[in-house]
């Protein structure tokens, strides 16, 4: 019984420490879904899969994971997808000025991991609708 409960607690722990994250950048809660033009949500900002936390986590996740998990003038400023806009123009934060808590000056426009238009960026070869493991080549 307790064994069980232990990996109750790890399983919800895990599935609930996630989407924190997306406490912590400008409009974590709107960063547009590039597959579909915009019309839904990326909720799983730092990964591959809109949905889910899998293992591939795109340039973005790797470079907030480096940030310490906070949002910077450099990470703002910073084009982690590779595709000529910054992460903080994205993110609605052109100017660098957000801090966690705060309201963005500007709404989400794009997705700082993935580029846009998708398969647009050399070296990213994530494609829509192959969300497993070994759909993204690097």
């Amino acid at each position: 019984m307790n064994v069980l409960a232990i990996i109750s607690f790890v399983c919800c722990s895990a599935v609930l420490g996630h989407p924190y994250y997306r406490d912590l950048i400008p409009n974590g809660y709107g960063v547009p879904n590039p597959c579909d033009g915009g019309a839904t949500v990326w909720e799983a900002v730092g990964h591959y899969n809109p949905l889910h936390h899998t293992v591939d986590k795109n340039p973005f996740a790797q470079a907030f994971a480096a940030a310490g998990h906070v949002w910077t003038v450099a990470l703002c400023q910073a084009d982690s997808d590779g595709d000529g806009v910054t992460n903080g123009a994205e993110l609605g934060d052109p100017t660098c000025v957000w801090t966690a808590g705060g309201s963005p000056t500007g709404r989400a426009t794009g997705h700082p991991g993935i580029c846009n238009p998708v398969g647009s960026c050399p070296g990213q070869a994530f494609t829509c609708n192959c969300h497993g493991h070994n759909c993204v080549g690097k």
